[in-house]
Parts: C-alpha cells; sequence; structure tokens
C-alpha cells in the first residue's frame, strides 16, 4: 500500500534535498563562488524554492551548518552515553568519533572560514544572522552541560565559552590537520575534557580534576 504523505512531511523531504545540494555545491565551489540556481538545479527544484524554504543565501548556508551541528553533536551524544562515568572517559574513542564525523576533509572544513570572512566584510549581514548564530551557540552549550552532568562532572569554564570555542576551532583542526598530514583530533580532545572536573562527595575536597591533567 503507497503511504501517503502529509504536507510537513513533503516539506521536510524538499528542505532535506535542498540542504543537500547546497552542502555539495557550496563545498565545491565556495561560499561566495556558489549560486543560488546551481543548488537549486542540483535539487531539482527553482531558486524560488530556496527562497520559500530558507529566505537569504545565507540562511541558507546556516541551515547548511545548522544541520551538521545537530549531526555532529548526535554522533558524539552516542560515544558519551556509552560511559558510566568521567572514570571511563575514553578520549581516543571520542576523537575517533569526531574524525568520522568530519570524513568530509578540509575543503568542507573550509567553508565555514569563508562564511565567517564573508561576515566579517558584511556587517549589515552579521547584524541580521546574529540571532540564528547565538542560537547554534545555545543549543551546543545545552548538549555539553547536559553530558558533563550526565558524566558526573562539572566544567572548570563557562559551558557557552567552551562551546564558542568549540564552534570557533572545530573547522581549524580539520584543516590543519589536513594541510599538515597530522592527526590534532585527540591532542585537541585532551585539552577540551581537561577542563571538565568530577563532582566528589568527600566534603575535604569540592574537585577532583581528572586523571591525567
Amino acid at each position: 500500500m503507497t503511504e501517503r504523505w502529509t504536507r510537513q512531511r513533503r516539506v521536510e523531504h524538499t528542505r532535506g534535498l535542498l540542504l543537500d545540494a547546497a552542502e555539495t555545491v557550496f563545498a565545491g565551489a565556495g561560499f561566495g563562488g556558489a549560486a543560488l540556481e546551481d543548488i537549486a538545479d542540483a535539487a531539482g527544484y527553482t531558486r524560488g524554492a530556496i527562497y520559500a524554504h530558507f529566505g537569504s543565501k545565507e540562511d541558507l548556508f546556516l541551515a547548511v551548518i545548522d544541520r551538521h551541528l545537530e549531526r555532529f553533536m548526535a554522533g558524539f551524544a552516542e560515544v558519551i552515553e556509552s560511559f558510566d562515568g568521567l572514570d571511563t572517559l575514553d578520549v581516543d574513542k571520542l576523537a575517533d568519533r569526531w574524525r568520522e564525523l568530519t570524513r568530509a576533509g578540509p575543503e568542507r572544513a573550509a567553508l565555514g572560514y569563508e562564511f565567517s570572512l564573508f561576515l566579517l566584510r558584511n556587517p549589515d549581514a552579521r547584524d541580521r544572522l546574529a540571532e540564528r548564530r547565538e542560537q547554534m551557540v545555545a543549543s551546543f552549550t545545552t548538549f555539553i552541560d547536559t553530558y558533563v552532568e550526565q558524566l558526573g562532572g562539572a566544567l572548570a569554564i563557562p559551558a557557552d565559552t567552551l562551546a564558542r570555542i568549540l564552534v570557533a576551532t572545530n573547522e581549524g583542526i580539520t584543516i590543519a590537520g589536513g594541510i599538515d598530514g597530522i592527526d590534532l583530533y585527540p591532542a585537541f580532545v585532551h585539552l577540551v575534557t581537561a577542563n571538565i572536573v568530577a563532582v566528589q562527595n568527600d566534603k575535604s575536597a569540592d574537585w577532583q580534576t581528572l586523571p591525567g591533567r
């Protein structure tokens, strides 16, 4: 029996195809070189469909980044949930997952840099998209807070500060590793997890850093 699609499902399907096409075209041509017509053609729609679902080219790019971040967090959540607590936290396992999630390589990671430069050079676009960018940071902050607490720990720095640092450096780690041929993921994960401390029941010591910190 043929499944009947609801309007919502059709909308989600169309958005998904447009995002897939946008990610491919942006990666191949860069943010500045990507044309909405090319994205629409690759998805099998008209440019009007992009305006209807996303608005501007900048909004479409942010939607691509939003989806990437959601998948990134979901992928990490699966690994983090396999740990019972901070004492079982496996940094190498986290690094392996990060590597898997960025397997598209430095070319796609470079898109984030291109878009950052675009916003730096275009104050109007930066102001217009500031709220969306803050929403991304807030989502990442909630993710960090949730899983650090689940592991029985606390952060030595504010979660939103760590979220901003991770958003700002994630692409750089991928790009630098691709250029120099050096795997920087394990070292960077060690730096990040060094900011997590374990909550202690012993009244004589409120905090204990992770082993090896």
